[in-house]
């Protein structure tokens, strides 16, 4: 759980500085020291500073931190349970939002910084104060969310992963990087937050830049197989060679390439369907000679086949799905 009084005047408390008592009561909060050794990665962190000690940077800054880079979105499974069920801070009840939904805000963000670096956040990980990360009272976790500083037109791209800020008007309270990057360290600042849904990532929409929305890729497990009409079978497509070095471009189809097929996506842009299937081709060199481009009068389907069967399609739907957290459709080209 997250408690910050960073971009406070000195010498006044933080209302959330009194949660300390109750956030040790919370699991996974990051009131108190991690409940267990580190390993890996993290294991480099220092240890929690003191309860007594002041927020703010730590003394020794990584070089260039206003070029920490953004991290890449991934479609995460939002659990439940755990730092998604209810909880109450101060007497305040919140209820995180337990499914992929878009949320947008507009409101005060500040910040946290060495008083939490190395301790647990509400989603059981070690804080980074310079990672790009952030916390949020009611947004599922993990999440990714844009944040927009309105004053100086930055934008950035953190994850979410720990609960808070607890202070009256706040929304978002971002790792002391991120706010470094956004321009806010010097204190709070208005903000504007969107969460970035699963659907935005899989389909690259959520970049200024990227493809329009994917429109039909749907969760296999969640409708049937799907059988396309046989009067609007679309015309395969050959999509631009690949330049040297980058994953292969799928191979040309005709008409009579009939059996079973994974789609990943549709697009409404070619150019948005062909660097969705290099993606694809760069992450999973065994579907890569499967993978095709299908295009009809208003979308652009990267697919991948033909399997003989719909329990070999299926079979290889659910590794792509464990794979790249996206969730292919089955269907039939007869």
């Amino acid at each position: 759980m997250r408690r910050v009084n960073a971009g406070l005047p000195p010498g006044r408390r933080s209302p959330a500085a009194g949660f300390a008592l109750a956030a040790a009561l919370l699991a996974g909060c990051a009131s108190g020291p991690p409940s267990a050794p580190a390993t890996g990665p993290v294991a480099a962190l220092p240890a929690p500073a003191s309860s007594s000690d002041r927020d703010g940077p730590s003394a020794a800054l990584p070089a260039e931190l206003e070029r920490t880079p953004d991290p890449e979105p991934q479609v995460e499974t939002i659990r439940p349970g755990g730092p998604n069920k209810p909880y109450e801070v101060l007497g305040q009840r919140y209820t995180p939002v337990p499914r992929d939904e878009p949320i947008r805000e507009t409101g005060i963000a500040s910040w946290y910084g060495r008083k939490f670096h190395g301790r647990r956040t509400a989603s059981g990980e070690l804080y980074d104060m310079h990672a790009m990360t952030a916390a949020h009272k009611t947004m599922p976790l993990p999440s990714y969310a844009r944040v927009r500083n309105p004053k100086n037109g930055r934008e950035i791209v953190v994850r979410v992963n720990d609960r808070g800020p607890f202070v009256a008007g706040r929304i978002i309270d971002l790792s002391y990087a991120a706010a470094v990057k956004l321009g806010v360290a010097d204190g709070v600042a208005p903000v504007e937050v969107e969460r970035l849904t699963h659907e935005a990532i899989r389909s690259g929409s959520w970049r200024r830049d990227g493809p329009g929305p994917a429109l039909d890729a749907t969760d296999v497990a969640a409708a049937p197989p799907a059988t396309p009409a046989p009067t609007a079978e679309p015309a395969a497509l050959s999509p631009p060679p690949a330049p040297v070095g980058e994953a292969p471009a799928a191979r040309a189809l005709t008409k009579g390439a009939r059996g079973w097929w994974i789609q990943l996506g549709a697009f409404r842009e070619r150019d948005g369907a062909s660097g969705f299937q290099r993606r694809v081709a760069g992450e999973l060199d065994w579907l890569a000679p499967l993978l095709a481009l299908f295009g009809d009068a208003s979308l652009y389907r990267v697919q991948a086949g033909p399997y003989a069967s719909r329990d070999e399609a299926q079979e290889a739907a659910q590794r792509v799905r464990e794979a790249l957290q996206l969730v292919p459709m089955v269907v039939e080209r007869r």
